[in-house]
């Protein structure tokens, strides 16, 4: 069973790629961040003609997630409880094959010194508690998504450069760690222990020709779904295309 993550960064813009990609690499499970459309306006019909079932969670310009399965889908949560007002387009928990299936966007959190960090951080608590609740019931179950989080130094090309910023400041690491000790595990770190692998790569400053980027894209597993991990990497194929998305697939294996 493969399980892939992708921040698309407009669903409309990144159709072509995205259609391309579910041919080429014809993943069973595809976690969709930033959509940016309404439910209404979500390409449906060209998704599902490549063989998928559709859930989504959307709004109009920002946010939006989604999640694509070539087995039924059963949702389980629209939004992340914990805060009844929060509008926000950013989760949906599915539960398809066997395993439930949880598309998060985590708030980017700049700049720090705005309503936008505490927001961020809140967020991230609510997750927390959300997966305490989760690992009680003892699924196998994996929390993909852009979570907008570069875990440790060897997670950013420019450590010191991007200190300050919400994605690699202490508090934020530590929120992203206080999810592992859970008991969760980094599907990609498992396999590769290297530093220098990146999801993401802004679109200034030639970042993508010098490799300059963040690992900021996460596929987290239950200790039932980690017991069936076999592989995990990062697709950079997708990035290298015109007109592509600033972030790039992850992905992972769990046997069936």
């Amino acid at each position: 069973m493969k399980i892939a993550s992708w921040n698309v960064n407009s669903i409309k813009v990144r159709l072509p790629h995205l259609c391309d990609w579910l041919k080429e690499a014809a993943p069973d499970v595809v976690l969709l961040q930033e959509t940016k459309v309404t439910d209404e306006q979500f390409p449906a019909l060209e998704i599902e003609d490549l063989g998928y079932n559709i859930a989504v969670s959307g709004q109009k310009t920002y946010n939006g997630v989604a999640v694509l399965s070539k087995r039924p889908l059963e949702v389980e949560h629209r939004a992340l409880p914990g805060d009844p007002g929060d509008e926000q387009a950013r989760y949906l928990e599915a539960v398809t094959d066997g395993v439930r299936v949880i598309s998060v966007y985590v708030p980017n959190g700049n700049p720090v010194d705005s309503e936008k960090y505490p927001y961020k951080l809140a967020w991230l608590e609510r997750l927390r508690k959300r997966v305490i609740d989760l690992l009680a019931a003892e699924d196998a179950f994996v929390i993909g998504g852009d979570y907008n989080v570069a875990p440790t130094d060897g997670d950013a090309y420019d450590p010191a450069g991007w200190a300050g910023d919400a994605l690699c400041r202490p508090e934020t690491r530590a929120a992203f760690r206080r999810l592992l000790h859970l008991g969760l595990t980094d599907a990609f770190r498992a396999k590769h222990h290297e530093p220098g692998r990146y999801s993401w790569w802004d679109y200034r400053g030639g970042a993508w020709q010098r490799d300059h980027g963040l690992r900021i894209d996460h596929l987290l597993l239950s200790p039932q779904a980690a017991d069936r991990l076999e592989d995990a990497d990062i697709d950079k194929t997708p990035r290298a295309r015109e007109k592509a998305s600033d972030h790039t697939p992850v992905w992972c294996t769990l046997q069936n």
